[in-house]
């Protein structure tokens, strides 16, 4: 059993996947807020829907204050929307519609004060916003925790890390006291962000981290879920045979070498729009590619399995979804298909959270980070 020695806030929760593992990593969320009443559901539906310790606010963040939230908590977390941070959205930035909610969360935080403001403060987003605006709502972003009273660290971590699902996704780490040690290259602060923290503007650190995992290459397999090949989920002869006039040559041979194999093999397929035509692409690898919410056609993963002569095509299942995202034991009951893809689509992987939490955000509450750094760095010596 988890023994939780911390609090946390949880802004823009969707169902929760940041919950499942900030508390795995021994934090307990205390009050969580999103807009949307299906993600709600489907989060109360997990973890309950009244829980000693716990409040769920259904709404606009806009409409929040911290008067009306937990007295204090160790962290704060958000993961706001990125709608506009995409690089398969508008590229509104901070100032759109959605990912402008971003201004609600630090409006919170500033209400609370310096004293009973969260000592540590986290924003998660799509790596999208390190390039939104020329790098400028980044800078932004940084500047306004700055405001608050955190030093900021920048982190990029892929999903890959720890389960079969390629998922890079950007990480702003607050501190109010930030640690001693700075660590001069990790291969989470690529040089694509090493601009902001050469800029005197912002206050910045780098933490000393411990080696992440090694990106996965192979593993898709054991997450797709097995279903019967005469289940009406896989594709009829026709759809089928669509799906495969519309690759590519260099796809179709993928496919054919994979289809003449005597072992069934699992690749995912998106369908993109190549010079104003539909078609569809296979990933190369035995990895998925990212999951994203069920907004068309488009946007939905298909799982694909070939081997013994056969091709057989369907879409990704919530369970697989939940298994891609860390969540395989997310209780599903009663949740509609679009529901749940929306819900983890939206979400964060819970073992990058988890991690994140045990190797970063305890060790800045504890005061251990300057220590655990010492083995960090000596260990660099060592192999360096």
């Amino acid at each position: 059993m988890t023994v939780h020695r911390y609090t946390a806030l949880e802004f823009f929760a969707g169902i929760g996947l940041a919950r499942m593992g900030l508390e795995d990593a021994g934090v307990k969320v205390v009050w969580a807020n999103d807009i949307g009443p299906d993600k709600k559901a489907m989060y109360e539906g997990h973890f309950g829907a009244d829980e000693d310790g716990h409040t769920f606010h259904l709404g606009d963040l806009g409409e929040v204050h911290s008067d009306q939230m937990p007295a204090t908590a160790d962290i704060a977390w958000a993961s706001s929307p990125c709608t506009d941070l995409s690089l398969a959205g508008d590229r509104a930035g901070l100032s759109g519609k959605h990912s402008g909610a971003f201004w609600e969360f630090t409006r919170v935080l500033d209400e609370y004060g310096a004293e009973k403001r969260p000592r540590v403060a986290v924003l998660e987003n799509v790596v999208g916003l390190a390039t939104s605006h020329g790098g400028e709502d980044l800078a932004t972003a940084i500047g306004e925790f700055n405001r608050l009273g955190y030093s900021t660290d920048v982190l990029m971590i892929d999903a890959r890390r720890f389960l079969p699902q390629s998922r890079p996704r950007l990480f702003i780490v607050g501190a109010q006291t930030p640690p001693m040690r700075q660590q001069q290259q990790s291969e989470l602060r690529p040089d694509s962000l090493m601009h902001m923290f050469g800029n005197d503007a912002l206050r910045m650190h780098r933490a000393v981290l411990p080696p992440p995992p090694a990106p996965v290459t192979r593993g898709l397999g054991m997450y797709v879920q097995r279903i019967a090949d005469d289940d009406e989920r896989w594709w009829d002869e026709a759809r089928t045979t669509a799906f495969l006039d519309s690759l590519s040559p260099k796809q179709a041979d993928r496919v054919n070498k994979l289809r003449r194999a005597k072992r069934s093999s699992y690749r995912t397929a998106y369908r993109r729009t190549r010079n104003g035509v539909a078609v569809w692409e296979v990933r190369a690898d035995d990895v998925s590619g990212c999951l994203r919410t069920a907004r068309g056609g488009s946007s939905k993963q298909a799982v694909v399995k070939l081997g013994g002569g056969a091709t057989k095509v369907r879409w990704m299942t919530p369970l697989e979804y939940a298994r891609l995202m860390g969540a395989g034991l997310y209780d599903l009951t009663g949740t509609r298909i679009n529901q749940a893809l929306f819900g983890f689509g939206d979400a964060v992987a819970v073992p990058v959270v988890s991690w994140l939490t045990k190797n970063y955000l305890v060790p800045l509450l504890d005061g251990s980070l300057d220590e655990a750094a010492s083995t960090v760095l000596d260990e660099d010596v060592l192999h360096g």
